[in-house]
């Protein structure tokens, strides 16, 4: 998908949501327990219900791996009933020498070789550039680098000044910006950091950020959407537990509709705000 085509999406659904799949077993209906593939049924039906609502949905692979084979089985039939107009994020993280991340970028960006076909995958900079142009050698395929991180350890490295006088994380924007352009990278940028996205938007103006945080981690959504909106919106702002877990009983599709819907009305409010006409 080409960064015109998920503008498209955002303007026809006036919507920026991201739906994360983080689905956890424990977590999920207990009445799903007795299907033949509960982790896969349950994203079907969150899918379902808040497709017209979402731009995006972004699994994170480490609750569909804990389950071995099983689990990519699962991961591969979500993927394949997400719908096709819909912006794909493997939440991976990887990263490594050349030729390992050249395998990883398989697995997620070669349909033939692994099952799967994602438009995106995070990944780690903290190896530099030869750890990250693999991923970028696939055409169409986006890379969504992390930089600045929503957890409490994030201030233990990224936010360290370096001989430059930047923090960590600005160096990573900037130098990154050698490997791709802003229509084949992204930027991580958590919701709890808001505040920092004016300066982060001087060094990527034309970048899409994923931006996680907002919902049960306390980001605000008013804040990001002021601070982040370029002319092409350039956010993707994801939530998971705040509309996946929204009920832990048979209506949980319906409760996650609703508040899927209520996060879209809210996006559309800043459209009209903060999008440049």
């Amino acid at each position: 998908m080409t960064k015109s085509q998920l503008f498209e999406q955002i303007l026809q659904k006036q919507s920026y949501l991201c739906v994360g799949l983080d689905t956890d077993i424990q977590k999920i209906p207990k009445h799903l327990l007795q299907t033949e593939d509960p982790i896969f049924e349950f994203n079907k039906q969150i899918i379902d219900a808040t497709k017209q609502f979402a731009v995006a949905y972004k699994p994170n692979i480490a609750f569909y791996e804990a389950f071995g084979a099983k689990g990519w089985e699962s991961l591969q039939k979500t993927l394949e009933y997400i719908p096709e107009d819909c912006f794909t994020i493997a939440d991976a993280k990887r990263g490594d020498i050349g030729n390992t991340s050249g395998l990883y970028a398989r697995a997620f960006f070669d349909k033939k070789s692994s099952g799967l076909e994602f438009d995106s995958v995070t990944v780690a900079p903290y190896m530099g550039e030869d750890s990250v142009t693999p991923f970028l050698d696939f055409e169409g395929k986006w890379v969504i680098l992390l930089a600045l991180t929503s957890n409490a350890g994030s201030k233990d490295f990224q936010n360290l000044v370096t001989t430059n006088e930047k923090q960590l994380f600005e160096e990573v924007l900037t130098k990154s910006q050698e490997w791709g352009n802003s229509e084949q990278l992204m930027y991580v940028v958590g919701a709890t950091k808001a505040d920092m996205l004016q300066s982060i938007r001087k060094i990527v103006p034309e970048h899409f950020l994923l931006v996680p945080g907002v919902g049960a981690q306390g980001g605000s959504l008013e804040e990001v959407s002021k601070y982040g909106i370029n002319s092409h919106c350039g956010l993707l702002v994801n939530s998971s537990r705040a509309i996946i877990y929204a009920s832990s009983g048979e209506d949980f599709a319906e409760k996650a509709a609703f508040e899927a819907k209520k996060v879209q009305l809210e996006m559309q409010q800043y459209l009209t705000t903060y999008l440049p006409h």
